[in-house]
């Protein structure tokens, strides 16, 4: 009688010795995490803080390395050229939102290959007005450009910021010109003098303009207002909802990666994202706390789509 208890109790005890065996630890070395901004921008800022506090967690170094240019798909390319679980990115949206509306059959990956993982933080955009116009808010700049058509400049950077903009136009019916640049550095000295009346970017960059005085905040175009300058109002505040796109950002896996490890990951995100100390230190960067784990994460990625493609296709349509 007692042979089966034997046989029961050594099914236990060889039990964690067998699922250990099929599911070894992770990781087992260095992990790559690779961004598509270049050192000192927000994201890689933040993408050393998630990877310092990482790399504790996990006991395994977690290095960032930049693979800036060509709107994420340098990031990309180097990510999918490992196709393992010790290489992730850390990215924006527009990798999978914005990406297959600018280059189409052209776009050299595959979406489905760029899995998301858990959501990190929210980058924050603004619009800014030159100081040369003497306007207080976007409903004043409306006003002014619908008096001029035509004859306001405007200048963005590669992305959301461009949509933003778009509409703006759309959406107030108003027309003004956009001035591209191939180095957006010049977009600032224009700015200065006035040959450029309105920049969207992230707030980082247009917060000298406003330091200055050589230029105004008009709105963010986050839904919720920015610690770094927490007197801009929201699109909504603004009086022009629909221009509300949240600049959100977050880890990326690859297709073959067991849910599980998501799983983990985006538990180990929402935890570091959830530390006050961690909010405080990525404040100067613009950036605001966003957990989330991966349906979370696709799903405000959905959302950034939807609204940048109605955006294309009302512009499209546009008449003439």
């Amino acid at each position: 009688m007692r042979v089966p208890w034997l046989i029961c109790g050594l099914a236990i005890l060889l039990a964690p010795a067998t699922a250990s065996a099929q599911s070894p630890v992770w990781p087992q070395h260095t992990v790559r995490l690779i961004t598509p901004l270049g050192p000192g921008s927000g994201m890689d800022a933040s993408a050393r803080v998630f990877a310092e506090r990482l790399s504790a967690k996990w006991g395994q170094p977690v290095v960032v390395e930049n693979r800036q240019g060509a709107d994420g798909i340098l990031a990309v390319q180097s990510f999918l050229s490992d196709r393992d679980n010790h290489s992730l990115m850390f990215a924006f949206a527009g990798l999978l939102s914005i990406n297959p509306l600018i280059h189409g059959d052209k776009l050299p990956y595959d979406v489905r290959d760029v899995v998301p993982v858990a959501s990190a933080i929210d980058s924050t955009l603004a619009l800014t007005v030159s100081d040369t116009l003497k306007l207080g808010t976007l409903a004043d700049f409306v006003k002014a450009a619908k008096e001029r058509p035509g004859q306001l400049n405007w200048a963005a950077t590669t992305g959301l910021p461009l949509y933003v903009v778009a509409a703006l136009q759309k959406s107030a019916g108003i027309d003004i010109t956009q001035i591209a640049y191939r180095d957006f550095s010049p977009a600032f000295q224009d700015f200065a003098t006035g040959r450029v009346q309105l920049l969207a970017t992230g707030i980082t960059l247009l917060l000298p303009q406003v330091q200055s005085g050589r230029g105004k905040f008009l709105m963010v175009t986050n839904s919720a207002r920015s610690p770094l300058a927490p007197e801009v109002p929201t699109p909504a505040e603004a009086g022009f909802p629909e221009l509300s796109f949240n600049g959100v950002n977050g880890i990326y896996g690859w297709r073959g990666m067991p849910e599980s490890l998501k799983a983990r990951i985006a538990a180990d995100v929402r935890e570091i994202a959830n530390d006050p100390a961690v909010a405080e230190r990525l404040k100067p960067t613009g950036s605001t706390m966003r957990p989330g784990n991966a349906a979370e994460f696709a799903a405000a990625i959905e959302e950034q789509r939807a609204k940048v493609a109605a955006v294309a296709e009302a512009v499209a349509t546009k008449p003439k």
